[in-house]
């Protein structure tokens, strides 16, 4: 959740024009569907539905790591101390839930290919 605060705060801060609003608006989508869907994890039913929700999570991390990455490439006038911030965070982040998966994976069996060898 304190993520896609930061986040939100720091769209803020970016300058009004409707190509950076359609920006701005799919980082903030992603990034409070971290918080959202983390929270949803940890409400989960199952350990495949903690799985699953837990890899919505990770793409959501993913995405907002892209924008964040965007945002930088276009060169526009923001803080670059907490752009670099949030890109460090989301990347944490992404590393943090993908390494859950695979361990959730691997202690279930489900890293084996779903591709049969020929």
């Amino acid at each position: 959740r304190n993520f896609a605060i930061r986040v939100f705060k720091f769209l803020k801060t970016l300058p009004q024009a409707k190509d950076v609003d359609i920006i701005s608006y799919q980082l903030f989508k992603a990034s409070s569907s971290v918080a959202a869907n983390y929270r949803a994890t940890c409400r989960s039913k199952s350990s495949a539905d903690f799985l699953n929700k837990l890899k919505v999570v990770d793409e959501e991390a993913d995405e907002s790591l892209f924008w964040l990455e965007f945002i930088d490439e276009l060169g526009l006038e923001y803080n670059k101390i907490e752009l670099e911030y949030l890109k460090k965070e989301a990347n944490e982040l992404v590393s943090i839930f993908s390494s859950a998966i695979k361990t959730i994976k691997s202690k279930n069996g489900l890293n084996k290919s779903l591709i049969p060898n020929p």
